[in-house]
């Protein structure tokens, strides 16, 4: 989804609201607000609401009144963004600099890098692996030079700038990335040693999801506790069913299922989707079927619960021949979709039926099967 902020006005806040956006995840996490894990996500963002508990000041201390004006304004907008998207109330405050808190003695995570006298600052802490998981769109918003950042940190042969883009706010792409990203992350540890900091944008979504990922899957800790001690280190709201759904792909073999979706009429001259799995700041183009007088879409989707929109020549439409989710709160509607195993003594359903549970951990059959994955995953997928 981006930067909501930098979407067109039709995805303001407001629009996003309207269409229900919900996580894409398995039936049994489709109630993300009531599980015990985000109650504790909620709990401790409510109690520890101030995020800046390691503010390092950068440059924009020293731009003139405008700018910091401007700035100021873009953070409201991303703290405003961040909270409807999110569900949590969740503040950041670009214009006082970086802010991070240690999770453990060799991982960080924290807000991302303004300015290339960012990596000095890392680096006189002992940081020797600099991970942004931000988009070109989340940099461009504050105007982050990423390209000096980079090179920067590329004239000293003691840390590594890396990056791997995850959507913000979208808990479907991190769960479709999330395998990919903490493969990077494991071997860039491996490989550098010392510490390391992860970041995203305001280091409280993206960033501890794929630190807690690393702690489930890499260094042991079952997931209830890496929970629990990452909310006792900082603030955040990462998403766990996406790390619940991110486990189950990988143990899978990242299986997906075909899906079929028809807007049946020949009147109309473009018909697209958003959601599914591409979230509601993109559109899939159907393709019309002459014979049959209906525009199609075949697509591949792993196991999930997946909410849709068509947009029949720019108009957002529900497809009443298509399940479509109770009314919200506005009164609208959309399309949704369920993808899963329909045997229920498949090793699939099995594990989906223990994912469900609160003390969820994996055998040591299953860790070996993840790090093997870790160990082997091309970086450039």
């Amino acid at each position: 989804m981006n930067c909501l902020q930098n979407l067109p006005r039709l995805f303001s806040v407001m629009s996003l609201q309207s269409f229900g956006i919900q996580s894409a995840i398995h039936p049994c996490f489709v109630n993300t607000m009531t599980n015990q894990y985000e109650k504790r996500l909620m709990n401790a963002t409510c109690l520890r609401r101030s995020c800046l508990v390691k503010v390092t000041p950068s440059s924009s201390t020293s731009i003139d009144m405008e700018g910091a004006k401007e700035s100021e304004e873009k953070s409201d907008v991303y703290s405003n963004n961040m909270t409807e998207a999110m569900g949590a109330v969740l503040t950041y405050r670009h214009e006082l600099g970086m802010n991070y808190d240690f999770i453990t003695q060799d991982l960080i995570v924290g807000s991302c890098l303004q300015t290339p006298e960012d990596v000095d600052k890392l680096r006189s802490i002992g940081v020797k692996t600099i991970y942004c998981l931000q988009q070109d769109s989340d940099l461009e918003y504050f105007s982050v030079d990423i390209g000096a950042i980079r090179e920067y940190a590329s004239t000293f042969n003691d840390i590594q700038h890396l990056r791997a883009e995850i959507r913000d706010f979208d808990a479907f792409d991190m769960r479709l990335r999330l395998p990919y990203v903490v493969s990077k992350l494991h071997k860039a540890i491996n490989r550098n040693g010392g510490i390391t900091y992860i970041h995203c944008t305001a280091g409280l979504g993206r960033a501890p999801a794929t630190a807690l990922a690393y702690m489930f899957w890499v260094q042991g800790y079952k997931l209830n506790d890496a929970v629990t001690f990452l909310l006792s280190k900082r603030s955040c709201f990462p998403k766990v069913d996406a790390i619940k759904s991110a486990t189950a792909d990988i143990l899978t073999g990242l299986k997906k299922k075909p899906v079929t979706l028809t807007w049946k009429g020949d009147k109309s001259s473009t018909v697209e989707i958003s959601g599914l799995d591409i979230g509601w700041g993109q559109k899939i183009p159907l393709e019309y079927n002459e014979k049959e007088g209906s525009w199609i879409l075949h697509k591949d989707l792993p196991e999930g619960r997946y909410e849709y929109k068509y947009i029949v020549d720019g108009e957002w439409l529900t497809n009443e021949h298509e399940l479509v989710t109770p009314a919200n709160k506005d009164g609208h509607v959309n399309n949704y979709i369920q993808v899963s195993d329909n045997d229920p003594k498949s090793v699939s359903s099995e594990l989906w039926g223990r994912l469900a549970s609160d003390d969820f951990d994996l055998s040591t059959d299953e860790r070996e099967i993840i790090r093997q994955f870790l160990d082997t995953c091309p970086d450039d997928v």
